[in-house]
Formats: structure tokens, C-alpha cells, sequence
């Protein structure tokens, strides 16, 4: 058996790739010899370094990871992890073909679970593994995403690990310098991110940027006071009050 398995992560978003790779760093059985944002420039990585275990998102521009996959050569496909967020239905069906995945967000106990399992599987692979991948593939193509209001969560890295907040428990989000401040149920969580890429994981329906450094649950909305200038100011349940900047204004007039 290998001391440490060689591993290439292909994810196309900044945060989900940054905790990928975090996570991984931490066991020493693992060594990461690359990482790509898409699938394509995630192919030349695969084929160049011939890695035992790739970390593969689906959804992603250029190349997707079906796409991907369908491009490897039979005799050369490593093992497949695969990182998505769709439901459990699809994710059966993937036990059922063989191949290993990460519901999105996961945590650090999940990553370990799969890096064991590519270790396990590590002596059987042969030339039908990826026939095996596309017919999981197939059924994932047509799956609905998990990703609904009650089950969406949002994965910050702690010291002592990964907490995975709940979007609908979260109060209002504000931006200091390079990092982010989840206030939640009276606490506050820290991450490093933009407020751009943070947006790209919130559900939209429920989150409204109201200043450039301000994102708001619009659920926890209790009053919204006018102000001049066609500012206002909001009060949460929470007791928190937050001030809507002008050029935002818009996000919340279907509520007023």
C-alpha cells in the first residue's frame, strides 16, 4: 500500500477550492500535486501528472466535469471523487456504480471517510471504472440539487475544523478588510473571502446586498425606516439595525 496517495483538485469556485485543499493538506497521506478552476486546464493536469485521485466538481466552465471524465482515456482514469451538491438519490446511485463523492458543503470527517475509501479501491480499478463513472454520471445529470432553503449551509473553516452554518439561521454578513462576519443567533464566525464570492454561495432568493460591505437575510427583516436621500435603515429581529446605501435600495423595494 502507498505511504500517500497523489491527489488534483478541479474546482471552479475560489472558497470551495481553498477548503478542499486546507482539508487535505491536514492528512499526510494525501499529497496535492495540483489544482485547476476548470475542467479543461483540470484535464492537462490529469493526463501530465497521471494523479491516483481526483477531487472533481461537476458544474464548472469550459469543461464540466462530465465532459471531463469522457475525455480520459479508459486504461488511464484515476479515482474520482467527486464534489456536488445533488441529492441524496443521485448520491445512492453513486455508491451503486462505485464512485466516491463530497456532498457539498462537507466537512473534514467526510473528506477523511472518502480518502480512505480511494485508498480501499486503490488495488481494484480496471478498465470498466469508467464506464462505471458515466452511468453515475447519467443518473446525476438528471437529479435536482440538494441546495434548497432548509438544507443549503455555509462551510467556514475554524481551527479546530469545519462549521457548517445554516444559510436560514443567519442574521446579516458584513465585510472588515480581507475577511467576512456571519453574524448568527448572537455569534459571530469569521472566513476570508469577497463579498462577490460570497454571494455566488448564498441562496439569492433570501440574501440581499444593501451596502458594499453589507448582506442582509431579508427573513429576519422586522421594519424597514426611511431615511433621506433615499436611504433607509433596517431593523432585525435580532435587535441589529443596518443601514440600505442608496445604490442598493432597489434590492429591497419589492418589500416595502
Amino acid at each position: 500500500m502507498k505511504q500517500a496517495i497523489s491527489a488534483v483538485i478541479v474546482e471552479d469556485e475560489p472558497l470551495a477550492l481553498d477548503l478542499t485543499v486546507s482539508m487535505l493538506s491536514d492528512m499526510d497521506n494525501v499529497k496535492i500535486v495540483g489544482t485547476a478552476r476548470n475542467g479543461q486546464r483540470g484535464l492537462e493536469l490529469i493526463q501530465q501528472l497521471e494523479p491516483d485521485v481526483v477531487f472533481l466538481d461537476i458544474e464548472m466552465p469550459i469543461l464540466n466535469g462530465i465532459e471531463l471524465v469522457k475525455k480520459l482515456q479508459a486504461d488511464v482514469v484515476p479515482l474520482i471523487v467527486f464534489t456536488t451538491a445533488f441529492n441524496q438519490y443521485a448520491v445512492e446511485a453513486f455508491n451503486l456504480h462505485a464512485v466516491d463523492y463530497l456532498l457539498k458543503p462537507f466537512s473534514e470527517d467526510r473528506i477523511r471517510h472518502a480518502v480512505a475509501r480511494v485508498f480501499q479501491r486503490l488495488t481494484i480499478v480496471d478498465d470498466s471504472y469508467k464506464g462505471n463513472l458515466l452511468k453515475a454520471l447519467g443518473v446525476l445529470k438528471d437529479a435536482e440539487p440538494e441546495n434548497t432553503w432548509e438544507t443549503a449551509r455555509l462551510a467556514i473553516r475554524e481551527n479546530d475544523g469545519v462549521l457548517l452554518v445554516p444559510q436560514h439561521e443567519i442574521d446579516w454578513i458584513d465585510a472588515a478588510g480581507d475577511y467576512i462576519c456571519v453574524h448568527s443567533k448572537g455569534e459571530t464566525h469569521i472566513m476570508r473571502c469577497t463579498m462577490k464570492q460570497l454571494e455566488k454561495i448564498l441562496n439569492g432568493n433570501h440574501f440581499r446586498r444593501i451596502h458594499r460591505s453589507t448582506i442582509v437575510n431579508i427573513d429576519q427583516i422586522k421594519q424597514i425606516v426611511p431615511l433621506t436621500k433615499g436611504e433607509s435603515r433596517l431593523l432585525l429581529h435580532c435587535g441589529e439595525e443596518l443601514k440600505v446605501s442608496r445604490n442598493y435600495r432597489k434590492e429591497i423595494s419589492h418589500l416595502a
